[in-house]
């Protein structure tokens, strides 16, 4: 066995995210209200876009609130699936106008990265609560599952306003939810496996949404 002497390349420095503090000290500070004195002072280091940076997050919200798309994003919680906090990353992504929880109110938020607090979030009880909430906000139902009847999504009806119902990993979704919908969309897939993962396909649909209507 040969000895080696010590690595000559030099030790690269941890990799970074975000900015550091605002260069040129308070007196360069921007005065504008949305920016955070504390980032400010010593950097932002969140998972925002640039545009965002140093602002305060009710700032971001306020914004994202006044550009948000008009397609909602449901999900059944039966099992506490941990794919929910997945879909609520993907939802603050595609700028959807809010996510709504059916079933247990507490979900898995690790997946989502934080996001949910730039996200809006509802409850309902049950899934007549979730459709007689649809049905007063004059918003169509469209359930996203691989049954008897559903549509490939590439080819169905997608109306621009609409909330789009996913169920959890396995079982999809329920009876109720699948009788309260007003369209039933799928993916087109390819391969052995019957479904993909709920937080994937809830990531294609939006996208499809977002191909469509988006600007």
């Amino acid at each position: 066995m040969t000895e080696t002497g010590p690595d000559p390349r030099p030790e690269q420095p941890a990799p970074t995210h975000g900015v550091g503090p605002w260069p040129g000290g308070p007196d360069a500070w921007p005065d504008d209200p949305r920016y955070d004195r504390d980032l400010l002072a010593h950097g932002d280091t969140r998972n925002v876009v640039d545009a965002y940076r140093y602002w305060t997050m009710d700032a971001i919200v306020a914004d994202l609130d006044a550009k948000r798309h008009p397609f909602h994003v449901a999900i059944e919680n039966w099992q506490h699936d941990i794919n929910i906090g997945s879909i609520v990353r993907s939802a603050n992504a595609f700028l959807a106008a809010e996510v709504h929880i059916i079933g247990n109110r507490r979900w898995n938020k690790r997946g989502a990265m934080v996001t949910d607090r730039y996200q809006h979030v509802r409850h309902h009880e049950t899934v007549e609560d979730f459709a007689a909430w649809a049905q007063d906000a004059g918003i169509p139902i469209i359930a996203v599952d691989n049954v008897t009847g559903s549509q490939p999504v590439d080819r169905a009806e997608l109306p621009a306003s609409c909330v789009l119902l996913f169920g959890q990993e396995g079982p999809g979704l329920s009876p109720a939810a699948l009788a309260a919908a007003q369209g039933h969309v799928e993916i087109t897939q390819y391969g052995s496996t019957r479904s993909i993962n709920a937080s994937a396909a809830a990531a294609v649909i939006m996208y499809e949404w977002c191909r469509r209507w988006a600007e």
